[in-house]
């Protein structure tokens, strides 16, 4: 697993789920070179040689643009892919246990609409932890809302970075900056846009505007 710590900051893209390897590869380099600070790849029913052929090949594209590259769910695709960590969600390993096979990795942490779950994520050992759906979200529509305040409440909580999640495109992301959030992580806005690195670029401009914002 390859280890390097930089700042927890920027857009954090999510990969949709597919099996065309050349497709996936393509929209990741865009989001990767117009400005993605991080990549989290998602395979939950894929064939495990197609999970570990398209998150090897990730994992090399996140290293070419010094991104950082973390698997969903698996700390055994995370280990063969060589990624930097893993984001957990509430169905999959607790936080310590993993925690104590990956000692020196990111591990991120889902806390949906549950602010205060930060404390006890990084008691176990989280490096940064994830609030949504902050808004209205295609891709889980069912989800339950996380209004925008939570994401201070998470920080106040956890003192940890903190993902905002679900919904989030160029019309509202700045929003979710403005409310505290470190990372936007984005699935359709980016990997639905008709031009993925453009629309990388829109989203990852909301937090060089909120930099200069600061510096004023």
């Amino acid at each position: 697993m390859r280890i390097e710590r930089v700042p927890l900051r920027g857009l954090y893209a999510v990969t949709p789920e597919t099996p065309d390897t050349k497709w996936l590869l393509r929209r990741s380099r865009a989001c990767l070179e117009a400005g993605a600070r991080l990549l989290q790849y998602r395979a939950k029913t894929l064939a495990p040689d197609v999970a570990l052929r398209q998150a090897t090949a990730l994992a090399a594209a996140c290293r070419d643009t010094g991104a950082l590259f973390i698997v969903n769910d698996s700390i055994e695709l995370a280990l063969a892919a060589g990624a930097d960590g893993v984001h957990l969600g509430r169905d999959d390993m607790p936080v310590a246990q993993a925690r104590s096979r990956l000692p020196s990795a990111i591990i991120g942490v889902s806390c949906y609409a549950q602010p205060e779950s930060a404390r006890a994520a990084r008691a176990a050992g989280a490096d940064y932890v994830a609030i949504g759906s902050v808004f209205a979200s295609a891709t889980k529509p069912s989800a339950v809302r996380a209004p925008l305040e939570m994401i201070a409440s998470a920080k106040r909580a956890g003192g940890l970075p903190v993902a905002a999640i679900g919904g989030i495109d160029a019309r509202n992301a700045a929003d979710a900056v403005a409310a505290g959030a470190d990372m936007l992580a984005v699935i359709s806005a980016l990997f639905g846009a008709p031009d993925t690195g453009a629309a990388a670029r829109a989203l990852s401009r909301c937090f060089d505007e909120s930099e200069e914002t600061h510096d004023v």
